[in-house]
């Protein structure tokens, strides 16, 4: 794995397709079961979150990682992953959560028992855990070693599914709708469906966007609404994540990976080459490229030097005879089923009326 210090990103006018893609498989034998979490520590190594513990990847082969002599992580099934500016790694599970720095361990015994759903580090440094328990869920913040959590009573329902950062303030989606943490008092907004709030995000027009098992929900004027997304409705939205260009990607249980970009969408599954259609995770590393875990493997999309143009960009047929570079910076395409002008990412299309096909330009 390349450890540059320069931050790239994916170009935003590109389709999933056209970026590079590679998959690792579970039936392939990189792991023995899915992966649900993914994390970057500084020294450039990702942070794989399974159900059997914690692997280690250097991009060509993953190392299973155990905690030192005498300790262990509160279970082997890893739920959630988060790297602080500190350099910390936070290991959430379904028994509770845990801290991996400079060759220390620590396990929070406050946590012990419970499902952590969600982590996030806040603009002060403090570190937030959402979890679910028996009976109830928990919102925990973490400040230099001191736990202090919320919720024992019942006021955050079953669990606490979601956390983000949004307008100055900390939101938390639970199962029963959004809480607007801070700043203080709280303030709890009831779903209308009683959908779980499974992720949180800023929306492309500057509203909180809500992933559901009923789809994507807004938060607009102190009211949850539906805001149904174009490639949306093929699988529940599960995890949201919005890269440094802007594009939004959804991951969704049964639907592939859904690629919301300049005012479009397109969708990437198993059928396109993903590993699998049920996806657990997103991760934006430091060199800009968008790995996806699923119930089947890993996989990685990174820019092209020369993207790839098809019929899924518009391409009258996927076989092309003649090219033709024009003095105003268009190309030409000579298809089976017609010519082809390519120009800024737009396609035109012309045909004889006879359906001729076009052989040579020039």
């Amino acid at each position: 794995m390349a450890l540059s210090p320069c931050a790239f990103a994916l170009n935003p006018a590109l389709d999933i397709s056209q970026y590079s893609h590679k998959a690792w498989k579970v039936s392939e034998g990189f792991t023995r079961g899915p992966i649900i979490a993914i994390a970057q520590t500084t020294d450039g190594y990702l942070w794989l979150g399974t159900e059997f513990g914690l692997l280690r990847f250097d991009g060509v082969r993953n190392v299973e990682w155990t905690p030192p002599a005498e300790q262990q992580l509160p279970s082997n099934t890893i739920r959630r992953l988060l790297v602080t500016r500190d350099g910390a790694l936070w290991i959430g599970t379904i028994g509770g959560l845990a801290s991996w720095k400079d060759g220390r361990f620590t396990a929070y015994k406050e946590l012990a028992g419970l499902i952590v759903n969600a982590l996030l580090e806040d603009h002060e440094g403090t570190v937030w855990s959402g979890s679910a328990g028996v009976p109830n869920g928990r919102l925990c913040a973490i400040r230099k070693g001191a736990v202090q959590c919320y919720g024992e009573n019942g006021s955050l329902g079953r669990a606490v599914g979601s956390l983000y950062e949004f307008q100055g303030g900390l939101w938390a989606g639970t199962s029963a709708g959004l809480w607007r943490w801070k700043p203080a008092p709280p303030k709890f907004y009831p779903a209308p469906d009683r959908g779980s709030a499974l992720d949180l995000i800023e929306g492309d027009n500057g509203t909180l966007w809500i992933a559901t098992g009923f789809g994507i929900r807004q938060f607009k004027g102190g009211k949850i609404e539906a805001y149904p997304l174009p490639g949306d409705g093929q699988g529940y939205p599960w995890r949201m994540l919005r890269d440094r260009e802007g594009s939004l990607w959804i991951a969704t249980q049964g639907g592939g990976l859904v690629h919301l970009h300049q005012g479009k969408a397109d969708v990437f599954t198993s059928a396109d080459g993903l590993s699998g259609d049920r996806v657990s995770g997103l991760f934006e590393d430091r060199e800009g490229n968008i790995w996806t875990a699923t119930s089947e493997g890993l996989d990685r999309f990174r820019d092209l030097a020369l993207p790839t143009v098809s019929v899924k960009q518009g391409l009258s047929n996927g076989l092309v005879s003649s090219i033709l570079a024009a003095t105003d910076g268009s190309i030409w395409l000579g298809t089976r089923d017609g010519l082809d002008r390519w120009k800024n990412g737009q396609i035109t299309i012309y045909r004889e009326r006879n359906g001729g096909r076009l052989d040579r330009l020039a």
